[in-house]
């Protein structure tokens, strides 16, 4: 380039339209740069608001974390419930199974040990202590009872009529067979249960159940015709006392929904319907005893005069209250099946109680009959449980 140009090009003075020019595309520079410091102000604003809630919500974390282990909230409220109502089941059976067992001993003593022979005399004086048991503690406020209606009263009406047969049926078995073999027989209850719930709630059995009920169809005869005690009488009384415990579980498990359904509340609890079982028993226990003349017996005879006898014959009247509220809630909890099936698992301590505590006569094959029969129980529990 040459001198000339070269100067003029330096000292060239711009015009107003070129100064004009420069000025505009200045200013759009300047907007540019602003735009971009704000839209990097933006981001940064955004990153460290993201920060802030991201720090915010891992402390919250945190704390809902430490609140769950030592301040247990609502959510952990239902899963403890869960587990509560999973050990339902459990702890029902558990108490159904010693009130069981201790009911037999107790009632054996009472009708074997005491001679006493008014079964259904000592069965309506059980009744009228559960009565009266649950009519205190309803008056005490410690447990709450339903009142009761006649629309309810005809409803339940079929399962107090098993349940009288049922507790009257048991008292006669007991008194003429041993307590072992009387546990033994008790296994053709569940036969008649599973069968009651294949055709009254369509619930099908498996193959492993089958097979344990022929078992425990095997050790009931061996046992009938190996028990140096057998009581033809006594076995009678113990076959109706396995169709009518069968019938007592399947017409409870059904009448229950209605029976709720028939009271004002729409609810009816366990305490209610032991109230109301021994209640309504009571007026078919006094019938009984009149006709068939229980009650010249209880006033006559000599055992009704020893304070021990009322003693245990008491005792006997609060398990019988345990065993009523322990077998609603047991039933209420799980089936008919499983129901009876508990039973089977309750037979091995109270058969070995029963052979030790009155010396029952054994031989070697009726021995194995037992055995045989408890373990057949065991099988049915465990594929009931499968």
């Amino acid at each position: 380039m040459t001198a000339v140009k070269l100067e003029a090009i330096v000292c060239h003075e711009p015009d107003e339209s070129e100064l004009s020019h420069f000025s505009d595309n200045a200013s759009k520079t300047k907007n540019v740069v602003f735009q971009l410091l704000d839209q990097k102000s933006s981001e940064r604003r955004w990153l460290s608001e993201r920060n802030i809630a991201l720090n915010f919500l891992d402390s919250s974390s945190r704390f809902l974390r430490w609140r769950r282990r030592y301040l247990p909230v609502d959510g952990d409220n239902r899963r403890d419930h869960g587990s509560v109502k999973q050990s339902g089941p459990l702890v029902s059976g558990a108490a159904y199974c010693v009130s069981s067992c201790s009911m037999i001993i107790l009632n054996k003593i009472v009708l074997s040990s005491y001679n006493f022979n008014a079964g259904i005399s000592l069965m309506l004086y059980q009744n009228l202590i559960s009565c009266l048991v649950v009519a205190v503690l309803d008056i005490s406020g410690v447990v709450s009872v339903e009142k009761f209606n006649w629309k309810l009263i005809r409803v339940w009406m079929p399962v107090n009529v098993i349940f009288v047969g049922m507790l009257v049926s048991g008292m006669y078995s007991l008194k003429y067979i041993n307590v072992a073999m009387v546990t033994i027989l008790k296994n053709a209850t569940n036969i008649i249960t599973a069968i009651g719930e294949v055709y009254m709630f369509r619930k099908r059995q498996n193959n492993k159940v089958w097979a344990a009920m022929f078992m425990m169809i095997i050790s009931a005869i061996s046992g009938g015709i190996t028990d140096l005690t057998f009581d033809a009488v006594g076995y009678t009384w113990q076959l109706a006392n396995c169709f009518l415990t069968a019938s007592y579980s399947l017409t409870l498990r059904r009448v229950m929904d209605k029976a709720k359904q028939s009271t004002k509340s729409g609810s009816l609890n366990e305490v209610s319907m032991v109230l109301l079982n021994n209640l309504l028993s009571l007026p078919f226990g006094i019938i009984l005893v009149i006709l068939l003349g229980e009650w010249r017996y209880v006033i006559s005879t000599d055992v009704t005069k020893d304070a021990m006898f009322w003693v245990v014959a008491t005792a006997s009247g609060f398990l019988g209250l345990a065993i009523s509220f322990t077998s609603m809630w047991f039933l209420h909890q799980t089936g008919p099946t499983t129901y009876s099936l508990v039973g089977s698992l309750n037979k091995v301590p109270i058969s070995l109680a029963g052979l030790v505590l009155f010396n029952v006569p054994l031989s070697l094959p009726n021995l194995f009959s037992i055995l045989f029969g408890l373990f057949a129980g065991v099988v049915f529990a465990r594929a009931k449980m499968s």
